[in-house]
């Protein structure tokens, strides 16, 4: 079976994206792949590494408000269009999956008036754009929130969740901590902004580390490679400790996530898909600079049911940061509830959802 996805841009779309694929490829040796995705976006630089076979189109995303970009947005699509509908013709896929960013809604679109099955794949809680766009022409629309559903027709949308969360439960390395210089018996706190970083939670973390030297627990902090020099320089400066630990990017996150304790980081889909699954607490800073200020509503559903505490962007300073972390960590019981709340959300085995779904479109008999 050949199998094209496309989806890109940042991390919440190319991770999901390639889990699924892991998990078809443990499935079916047999199955053939193509990525399809942009020169400039995360994916070209994750999907070669998978050896998984990588095409890119042209494409940027719409402004909301009126713009002449949008001009050149639109006749970049039709150029994607017509790139993507040649690729269509020389792979002949038996199904095209989307999961998000501006590059699969040409890919998506062709497929879908070329009669080929289609799925989406919704991570956030409230869609983009693009899914928005496509919802009207594919099969099928996998959603990892439930009141999402609401937001497309009512006989499309299945709840998969997302398949990040199936990959992150895989087998554990104990001494992945040591890896890093760290002990692998110590309670840990990863704090991460995204896969590119966060320069205002850098700002936080390094003010902070002066307190950090004297606490009971370790940190695991991913600065993002944007940001990884600056912080270098301000460390060489300030100092560090053997109780923390700088790095640029987590290439083994699945693996990191479960030996960790708490998790800092913004309230990306893929991030909370993953969390939750693994039933880790977690301190939420929602990035102010995302469509619909979708990170705070993907927040509020993990706070409402007592998984994760939220700390907004604007309020961020270093003594909130660590009075947040010290609420958690230094409070065993907290934590316990807390992990309980997480993996009563989380849906482990979202990854075999989504294959199933792809499967059932596959061979549902054409009208």
């Amino acid at each position: 079976m050949k199998v094209m996805i496309s989806g890109g841009g940042t991390g919440g779309h190319v991770y999901p994206a390639l889990a699924l694929i892991r998990t078809m490829k443990a499935k079916h040796l047999d199955f053939e792949f193509l990525y399809i995705g942009t020169k400039h976006g995360l994916e070209a630089k994750l999907v070669p590494r998978e050896n998984i076979s990588f095409h890119t189109i042209p494409i940027m995303g719409f402004k909301r408000s009126l713009s002449l970009s949008n001009i050149k947005t639109v006749l970049l699509f039709f150029k994607g269009l017509w790139e993507s509908k040649k690729i269509l013709r020389q792979f002949q896929p038996d199904i095209v999956v989307g999961t998000g960013g501006y590059v699969c809604g040409p890919v998506v679109y062709a497929a879908a008036k070329k009669r080929i099955p289609t799925i989406i794949h919704e991570q956030n809680s409230i869609p983009g754009l693009t899914n928005t766009f496509l919802s009207r022409y594919v099969d099928k629309i996998a959603i990892c929130f439930e009141h999402v559903r609401d937001f497309f027709p009512s006989h499309k949308a299945v709840l998969t969740g997302n398949p990040r969360a199936t990959e992150v439960m895989g087998k554990w390395n104990k001494n992945i901590l040591s890896t890093f210089q760290l002990k692998n018996a110590v309670p840990t706190v990863l704090i991460f902004g995204g896969s590119r970083g966060a320069k205002p939670i850098n700002n936080a973390v390094i003010n902070a580390f002066a307190v950090w030297k004297e606490k009971p627990y370790q940190i695991l902090y991913v600065t993002g490679e944007a940001h990884f020099s600056q912080v270098e320089k301000e460390l060489s400066i300030i100092g560090t400790a053997s109780n923390i630990k700088v790095v640029p990017f987590i290439y083994e996150m699945p693996q990191i996530l479960q030996a960790v304790d708490l998790v800092v980081s913004r309230a990306g889909a893929t991030t909370l898909a993953e969390i939750t699954a693994l039933g880790i607490p977690s301190i939420l800073i929602p990035s102010p600079y995302v469509t619909n200020n979708h990170q705070e509503k993907n927040a509020h559903m993990l706070v409402e049911k007592g998984a994760s505490v939220m700390l907004l962007e604007e309020t961020l300073t270093s003594d909130k940061l660590v009075e947040k972390i010290d609420l958690i960590m230094l409070n065993e019981h907290k934590r316990k509830t807390m992990t309980k709340a997480a993996k009563a959300i989380g849906i482990p085995d979202a990854a075999d959802r989504l294959f199933s779904l792809m499967m059932e479109i596959v061979e549902k008999p054409s009208n």
